[in-house]
């Protein structure tokens, strides 16, 4: 089945508003096998949106609209698609008594526009809105299949789960149901992890490969049609296993997680404690690892030392060692590693992560921006020191800062 997703709404134009219905639609449509060619954005104008439809229908099996089903003049997205069909309209009596008694139990007057919220195209089937007032439809003509949602999010999802993908789902072949699994890396950009397996990439059939990253990670998704989750299996590991002889030293991951669950998931199997230090990531690594469900198990706490002063007050750095024509400074190797081993002696932990570095958009030091230096100490004085080169802008290398030395570290948790 071919889609297309048509938003509608002229702040949508005008950039008031992002998007995000259409990436959540996307995200769908692929667990559900259907392949989205096109997406468009038209705002509220009869004549453009007439136009949008008919070049949709002219390619698309499937076609979703979100917004346009409210209470206003300017919401006409059913009035558009009623007339582009030769269709008539007619209200759903279900959704005029809920609208009619939300008015009555909140004591308000409803107002004649209201009822425009319980229009639709005759024929349609009902999709109800749990969460607001318009009422959703879905409706097949000349062999196209239309879908109406509201343009809110909150009531835009729970509609498509619970009442669109219903409608949908039983509409398609039978082919069997899709099976994705997520591989997830880090310390290998998109690049060279598409590099590595290219061949894979260019002759697949069964399972598909898919690469997409964002800032430090990368993620394959394998997917493939079975009739069981066990016969999916079999399809799914034989290219996992491929994947995995070429480039799993830095697969961390086989689920749809981030790196930092992934540390607290071993620290807290290990029965390790953890703590860091950050100066130019500013409390970055601290808050990825705190937004894990279950890292206060692991995780003792930080400082955000991003002074001199500070870090000589907090962690006892020696200003010596920090300024001074002949001193290392604080980006350097030596305060690094400093910084890691105070910590772990301040805070008791296991383990100790420092990160101090230049993120712009100046130089400092005499040094370029991204040149950044992290270290991992334990109690027993063991100390790893790594010197990374960051490209990017200032919010780019704190956040690629952050996921490097995770990565360096679930490398040395897994060692152990």
């Amino acid at each position: 089945m071919r889609a297309e997703i048509i938003a509608v709404g002229t702040e949508l134009l005008m950039g008031q508003i992002v998007n995000s219905n259409a990436q959540y639609l996307s995200q769908k449509f692929a667990e559900m096998g259907v392949n989205v060619y096109y997406q468009t954005v038209v705002g509220d104008n009869a004549e453009r949106m007439a136009e949008a439809m008919r070049l949709a229908s002219g390619r698309a099996d499937l076609i979703v609209f979100t917004g346009g089903l409210g209470p206003t003049q300017d919401d006409i997205t059913r009035d558009v698609l009623a007339k582009l069909l030769g269709l008539g309209m007619s209200i759903h009596q279900p959704s005029y008594d809920r609208i009619a008694s939300f008015h009555v139990d909140r004591k308000v007057v409803m107002v004649e526009s209201n009822t425009r919220q319980a229009l639709m195209i005759d024929g349609a089937d009902p999709l109800m809105n749990d969460t607001g007032m318009a009422v959703g439809s879905a409706i097949t003509h000349s062999n196209t299949h239309y879908i109406l949602l509201p343009g809110p999010p909150k009531e835009m999802k729970p509609m498509f789960e619970n009442y669109a993908m219903p409608w949908i789902l039983s509409r398609m072949p039978n082919t069997g149901a899709l099976f994705s699994r997520m591989l997830k890396f880090s310390g290998i950009g998109e690049s060279r992890l598409e590099h590595a397996i290219n061949d894979l990439i260019a002759e697949q059939i069964d399972p598909s490969i898919a690469p997409y990253a964002k800032e430090g990670e990368v993620t394959l998704r394998l997917t493939t049609r079975a009739n069981t989750l066990e016969e999916a299996n079999k399809v799914l590991d034989i290219t996992h296993q491929e994947i995995h002889n070429r480039v799993g030293e830095f697969l961390y991951a086989a689920e749809d997680v981030p790196l930092e669950t992934i540390i607290v998931r071993l620290m807290r199997e290990k029965g390790l404690t953890l703590s860091v230090a950050e100066s130019c990531t500013g409390g970055y690594f601290s808050e990825l690892i705190t937004s894990i469900p279950g890292s206060s198990a692991m995780f003792h706490g930080g400082v955000i030392c991003y002074s001199n002063e500070w870090k000589h007050r907090s962690l006892n750095i020696p200003m010596d060692m920090l300024e001074g024509e002949d001193a290392p400074g604080a980006v350097s190797e030596e305060t690094a590693i400093l910084l890691a081993k105070q910590i772990v002696i301040q805070t008791g932990s296991d383990l100790g992560v420092s990160i101090t570095g230049i993120a712009g958009p100046s130089h400092s030091e005499r040094k370029p921006v991204g040149l950044v230096y992290a270290a991992i100490a334990n109690k027993n004085g063991d100390i790893q020191v790594h010197q990374l080169n960051i490209a990017g802008n200032r919010e780019l290398i704190r956040i690629r800062s952050v996921k490097q030395v995770m990565y360096q570290l679930w490398k040395q948790l897994k060692a152990l």
